[in-house]
Order: structure tokens, then sequence, then C-alpha cells
């Protein structure tokens, strides 16, 4: 809250002065006017986090500078002074998005609560508009860079399922698929996008604080329980909840879940009140939650619940060219990061990370190309600078009898054309096996097929 700004717009010297005073010793940078014309001209200059808006001013009334904020490049959470006592002003006022109402003389401690909920909207929509902003630096959908066949159905899935405001979505795939991007791209592009995102790793947790962190606990629930302390789904009310690594909840919070995924409500611990909150679930898992329900650790129902819209985050094996187009962006960041001069992959070195089975995923391409981009020199990144850290450098299958490297001879195009149709011919142009041999999907078959002009009987 340090740091922020407010401007105060009111014609009374005194009340000026007294709020400048109360609320410089919270911290807050504080900008004046005593006029709408003047509080217009502040606003053409600076970028305030909250204004305090009289009602009555000598040149117009606080529901003139609503209409103005409300359209204008300024938008701001407005808190509203006034002296009189009119049901119908506030109305109107509430229709125009003022965020809260305070009658004159000024209870301060009053104030400061308003305050303090206005600009956590503020930072809130900062916060969407930031990684917006940021997303469209990229090259990709909401921060996730792909065009191959099985991403183009993530974002669109991603793009359905997020107008749905509350159905429970269960996000699954290998680990390192980048999950929780598509779990903020779900809350960003959501009408839900100004409320919080909280993000839970279940696994990072321990199982004695599981129940607290998520559903809070009251005043001597429980030996250091010295204070009430509210609990994520709290804190998330009206906005989205991110629960990774789904499958590593106990079974005694899979119940208390399972009522909240439901109901909408739920007890803190040691308490007897229900609290009821309006939260999007999304859960995400790298565990197949069928084989859990069958070793009975993992309850049918509360499954079945969370499983309602499913998102399904492929491997980056099976993404075709996706891994280079990550990989230039990773270069490009690491570029920044470490003040290098790297343009590309050369031509053997992209050919060894389409041949790769990345077991590690898109975090395991990152951390290669970090290393690389960090101890090698030059312009090309090169083989020499590639180290994988689970298994053996991949090689070509190819003999070198057959092909050959170097100048006049085969190109990377060549190469993995004469891959795809060999794999065709041995699975007698079935494409789904042909697939299969070549440890791909058959959506990136198809999609490198027409990329290099191979029909069914690749003539």
């Amino acid at each position: 809250m340090l740091g922020e700004t407010i401007l105060n717009v009111d014609d009374e010297k005194l009340i000026r002065w007294s709020l400048r005073e109360e609320l410089s010793k919270d911290g807050f940078n504080i900008l004046e006017a005593d006029t709408i014309k003047r509080c217009y001209a502040v606003l053409r200059e600076h970028d305030p986090d909250l204004m305090i808006l009289d009602q009555l001013l000598p040149d117009g009334t606080g529901i003139d500078v609503l209409y103005h904020v409300q359209t204008g490049k300024n938008i701001l959470p407005v808190i509203m002074l006034t002296a009189i006592d009119r049901s119908d002003v506030a109305v109107q006022a509430m229709k125009l998005g003022v965020f809260d109402y305070v009658t004159k003389p000024v209870n301060m401690e009053e104030l400061r609560i308003v305050i303090g909920k206005a600009l956590e909207a503020t930072r809130l929509r900062r916060q969407v508009a930031h990684f917006l902003k940021e997303q469209e630096k990229t090259f990709g959908f909401c921060g996730m860079i792909g065009s191959s066949p099985p991403m183009k159905k993530v974002f669109h899935d991603i793009t359905k399922i997020a107008q749905s405001g509350g159905t429970t979505v269960l996000i699954t795939g290998e680990s390192g698929t980048g999950k929780e991007l598509a779990a903020k791209a779900l809350h960003f592009l959501s009408e839900r996008r100004e409320k919080p995102l909280m993000m839970v790793n279940i696994s990072a947790l321990p199982e004695t604080l599981i129940e607290s962190e998520l559903f809070g606990h009251e005043k001597g629930a429980f030996t250091d329980a010295k204070t009430q302390k509210k609990g994520i789904f709290e804190l998330a009310d009206g906005g989205t909840i991110f629960l990774d690594e789904i499958g590593d909840i106990s079974p005694k919070v899979q119940v208390k879940l399972l009522r909240v995924v439901e109901q909408k409500t739920f007890q803190r611990i040691g308490g007897v009140s229900d609290i009821t909150v309006d939260v999007r679930i999304i859960a995400a898992t790298n565990q197949s939650l069928e084989e859990r329900i069958c070793q009975g650790s993992f309850r049918a129902d509360l499954y079945y619940r969370l499983n309602v819209a499913n998102i399904h985050m492929p491997p980056l094996r099976e993404r075709g060219d996706d891994i280079l187009m990550l990989a230039e962006y990773f270069v490009q960041e690491f570029n920044m990061t470490f003040h290098k001069r790297f343009k590309d992959l050369t031509g053997e070195t992209k050919q060894m990370f389409l041949t790769y089975q990345w077991p590690g995923n898109i975090r395991e391409l990152k951390n290669v190309l970090e290393r690389a981009i960090l101890l090698g020199d030059g312009e090309l990144v090169s083989p020499k600078d590639i180290e994988f850290s689970d298994i053996h450098k991949p090689q070509m299958s190819t003999s070198p009898r057959d092909m050959e490297i170097g100048q006049n001879s085969y190109s990377l195009y060549d190469l993995e054309k004469q891959a795809l149709r060999r794999a065709l011919e041995q699975a007698g142009y079935n494409q789904s096996k042909a697939a299969r041999l070549l440890r791909i999907s058959r959506d990136t078959l198809r999609y490198r097929m027409k990329k290099y002009g191979l029909n069914q009987h690749c003539d």
C-alpha cells in the first residue's frame, strides 16, 4: 500500500488539509484539486491509483467527474464524499462505477478500510493489464507458443471454456508441459479476470497444513492457531483457484474439497458456520487419476466433479516444429539475460532437438538452452553447446551410407521428408501406424505430410 498515489478532489481547504495530514502518515502520495477543471488537469499529468471525490464542487458535481473518469483513459476506483445523505445520488454514483460512498464528517478508520479495498481493486486491474501486455510481446497465445495441431486444439478449448465462468476444469499432461500457463489463460480470458487468481501447489505443502491453507482456521482451533486465518478459498472469492498436483491431496481434504465443488460452502478448521464462496476451481495433475481411483487413493466422485471440462497439454515430443519456435523464443530471452548475441540454432542442432524425446518437456528445453547460452559463445547454438541431463544425445537413425551430410548432399529438409516417406511406406500408408513408428501424434504426422507435400501415396 505504501507509496501509492491518491487524488483528493474537494473545494474545502480544511478537508483537503485534514486528509493530506492523515493519509500522508500512512505513506500515500497525495495530489489535490479544488475544482473539476483542476481535477482534469491533474489526471492528464498523473496516473493516480485512487480518487477521493467530493459530490459538490464549484464548477459542477462529482457525478460529472465520474462520467469523465469512467469513459476516459484514467480508469480508477473512486470513493465519493458528501455532506448530503441522498440515496438518489448514491444510486446514480454506484451505477457510474463509484467504488464506495462515504458521508461527511469523515471517519478516518472507516475511510482507511475503504481505501485499502479500493486499492486492491486497482492492483488487480493493473495485474490484468500487465499480463495481457506481456503476452502481446510473444508470438503465441496467452504466453503459450505454438502452431502445431495439438496446441491449436488447446488454444481453442481454452478460449471456449474460459467463457463458461464457473465450470470446473481439469488440466492434464506430463510435468513441464505448461499446465500453469493454461490455468492463467483460463482465468485472464474469463469474466473473473479482475478478481484474484490463487495458485496452490498441493505437493509443496506439508500434509498437516493443506487443510488450513485451503480453508483457514479459527483462533484456538489447534495449538499454533493464535489468530483467525482466512484460507485460500476465501481469499479467492469471486475469482479462480488453481490446485496443481491435485493427485497428491489427502483423502481427508478430498472430502472437504468435494463439498466446496458441489455446494460452494465450507467451514474453517474449528469453525461452526458455513462460508459461501464463488470461485472457479481449476485442478491439474501429471498423474493418472483413473489409476489412483483404482488404487483407492482418489475419490471417484471428486474426479468426476473436477473433470467437467478437460484440457490436455500435449508432450513436447508430439508438437513438431513448435520445438524450434520455443527454442527461438528461449534463445532471445537468454540473450537478453546473459547479454549474448546468438541468432539461431545450427541445422544439426535443430535436427537433434526434433528427434530428442524431451522427457522434461518445455521445462527441460528451457533449461538446456539457458545453459547453452550462458556458457556458449558465437552466433549459432551448435551441438557442442547442448547437454541433455537424463538420456544420451539422440542419434540420426539413417545410416551414413544412405545419407551423407555436407555440401551438395542432403539438407535437413531432405532428411525429414525422407524419414516421413520411409515411415509411411513401412506402415503401408497407414497414418496411425506411421505416426507410432516416428513416435509423433497422428495430427503432427498429417501436419508434416502437408508441409512437405506428401500425399497418401507419397508421390
